[in-house]
């Protein structure tokens, strides 16, 4: 390491039960992983599921996290094995299911060049899902060849040097479609397609899509009847503006391609990858400003907010009419700021975000009982305050699906904006929210503890970090570990055989978890689902094997998150062997520690150590614990997938 800083754990303890309880958990799922790939995957890797891409990767989209945060070794040759086999049976030149395809989802061969290709094209909800298992094997292990190799192609579709893809507009600072492939934009669909995104119908007049409405033609067409496709004349008129309204056009959800172009920055270190976020970012702030300080949902081919709809800021693709209303759009929003904070060091790329969450708080309503209440979408007449209505009827055919109703404020941004600037306007803005949330209780983990939701789980950490939730780690990590040995048992009685599993394409939920995990080791939100690239106030490294990770044996809790600095306590729950923990400041290093004050056994006082670096080493050795209170400054170093021992560069054995 180029610093030698190394401090020694002096106190012999009894490890403390959310120690113990996280080496638990990390036991249990690493068995998790391996009976889960074994019973409902090929040895190769290919999975017994069919479904949409996106969906095939979430199946393990985390193992490489949970390696990174101190799985065992096989967890990421797991990753890695089912990574490479779901492109592999993913190809639109073969197609690797030709029987057994008779479920409502089915297989589709779906990728080109390793990506989603147009035979199955996405929008950054769907590729931002099935992306998180891309972006944490460079967190794993950098090293990888052609993974270092990937993240510059995959960039170039976006950055504009993929002639085949053909997304990036530099002149208009556009992407071309919310619809996008390794093989081009979508800028037209078939009355199919249009049904499904205007009246959620899954089939022409026929059962409703669970997903809902995902987009308008307002103010064009006020209302779409139901039977809209029946007449020839209708029909081609509506798909021909579907086409120019809905598909020919950028959207914000798309500002989560940052997370993959930075992603080749933290491989590279290349400034273009830089200055494409900055540039796409800030094409959207100036939009943002140009409408009155609300985000459009969407611009034309040539950026204009509304085009050929009048100037009507809303209606686009997952925009802030669809059925969530601003839930996926924010997704692409946090996750952009994100990446420029990252890059840049600018705090101010974080306005963006938050001139959003205060455009929903500013139009919220107080409800009788003290409760606030914000709205979710935006329509003709303005922000929509009343319940929804549910599945709609026009003519006995369901024509509209599930939509989301006004509701208390949800947590995702708020914590994600505050863990990035820890600034006090932010920390005041999330307790006037607590201080008018009065139907939920925020010391309580909740029940929704899977990986995918909008941020349920935060609230309990902010507390916690607030002071007013001491039991935190361990009510979360004992939750986690109810959760994950619930989905394992149910898995274990499953006896079903392979072609049983084939048949049925029923696979039990996903059972390798590390949203407490992250939270309670790395003093962070988990990152955001949709796309998010990982977050940590700090991470770790096992020095004596090399690797990411927490060494065996050894516990972390991040106690105390502050603008200056952290708390981190380590504990080595093994009797009888020492552990060396690297601690690095930051996800990617981005971060860098001043000093360390930490007690040693018998000293009247703390010692204080200098730093001024990424990162230094705690020895543990049998039975000891540790706390330390680093002193950061924090966005002042370069980011990169490098590891401590790498120097400059990563030592990618087949570099370009």
């Amino acid at each position: 390491m180029p610093n030698g800083t190394t401090i020694t754990a002096t106190k012999v303890t009894a490890p403390p039960a959310w120690a113990l309880m996280e080496r638990q958990l990390f036991s249990l799922m690493e068995e998790s992983a391996r009976q889960y790939t074994s019973k409902y995957a090929e040895r190769g890797g290919a999975t017994l599921l069919a479904e949409d891409l996106d969906d095939l990767y979430e199946q393990f989209y985390n193992f490489g996290l949970f390696y990174a945060l101190g799985g065992a070794d096989d967890m990421l040759d797991l990753h890695l094995q089912q990574w490479n086999a779901t492109n592999r049976i993913s190809d639109q030149t073969i197609n690797h299911r030709p029987i057994h395809n008779n479920h409502t989802k089915t297989f589709t061969p779906a990728q080109h060049n390793e990506f989603w290709g147009m035979n199955h094209p996405m929008e950054w909800h769907h590729l931002g899902e099935g992306l998180m298992a891309w972006y944490d094997m460079g967190v794993a292990d950098p090293t990888i060849s052609e993974n270092a190799r990937r993240s510059r192609r995959f960039a170039a579709m976006y950055i504009g040097e993929d002639p085949e893809s053909d997304l990036w507009d530099a002149g208009k600072r556009i992407i071309r479609s919310p619809f996008q492939s390794s093989q081009g934009p979508v800028l037209e669909g078939d009355v199919h397609w249009a049904n499904t995104m205007l009246l959620a119908g899954r089939y022409l007049g026929g059962e409703v899509n669970y997903y809902g409405v995902r987009a308008s033609l307002y103010p064009i067409v006020p209302h779409l009847e139901a039977h809209w496709f029946q007449n020839p004349q209708r029909r081609a008129y509506i798909v021909d503006l579907f086409n120019k309204l809905v598909l020919q056009r950028d959207t914000p959800n798309t500002l989560a391609a940052a997370a993959l172009v930075t992603d080749a920055y933290l491989y590279t270190g290349d400034d273009k990858y830089k200055q494409w976020v900055l540039d796409y970012l800030e094409a959207w702030i100036d939009r943002t400003n140009k409408n009155g300080g609300i985000t459009p949902d969407n611009v034309d081919h040539d950026g204009v907010i509304g085009g050929g709809r009048e100037g009507v800021f809303w209606g686009g693709q997952y925009g802030w009419n669809h059925y969530q209303g601003y839930n996926i759009m924010f997704h692409g929003i946090n996750t952009a700021v994100e990446c420029a904070l990252m890059l840049t060091g600018d705090y101010e790329y974080l306005d963006l975000l938050r001139s959003q969450l205060k455009v929903i708080v500013d139009a919220a309503k107080i409800e009788d009982d003290g409760q606030l209440i914000t709205p979710v979408r935006y329509g003709p007449e303005g922000w929509i305050l009343t319940p929804p209505v549910g599945r709609g009827m026009n003519d006995g055919i369901p024509s509209r699906g599930v939509m989301q109703g006004p509701s208390p404020m949800r947590a995702q941004e708020m914590m994600h904006l505050y863990h990035a600037s820890m600034d006090s306007q932010d920390y005041e803005f999330i307790t006037h929210i607590r201080d008018q949330d009065v139907r939920r209780d925020w010391n309580e983990v909740g029940d929704r503890l899977g990986e995918k939701n909008g941020g349920e789980t935060e609230f309990s950490r902010f507390q916690y970090y607030d002071g007013k939730n001491p039991d935190w780690p361990m009510k979360i990590l004992t939750a986690e570990y109810n959760e994950a040995i619930s989905k394992y048992e149910e898995m274990m009685e499953d006896e079903r055989l392979p072609y049983d599993i084939i048949t049925t394409n029923q696979m039990p939920q996903h059972l390798v978890l590390t949203k407490g995990l992250t939270q309670v080791t790395m003093g962070t939100p988990q990152a955001t689902y949709n796309g998010g690239l990982m977050r940590s106030t700090v991470r770790y490294f096992d020095k004596d094997r090399g690797r990411a990770g927490l060494p065996p044996d050894t516990a972390a809790l991040v106690d105390e998150i502050r603008p200056d600095g952290a708390g981190i306590q380590l504990v080595n729950t093994n009797h009888g062997e020492t552990r060396r923990v690297i601690v690095q400041a930051g996800a990617f290093g981005e971060h860098d520690f001043t000093e360390v004050a930490f007690h040693r056994e018998g000293d009247d006082g703390d010692t204080v150590l200098p730093v001024h670096g990424k990162a230094f080493v705690v020895e543990l050795p049998p039975s000891t614990a540790i706390r330390l209170n680093a002193g950061m400054n924090r966005y002042v170093n370069k980011p990169s997938y490098a590891f401590p021992w790498h120097g400059e560069s990563i030592p990618i054995p087949f570099h370009e």
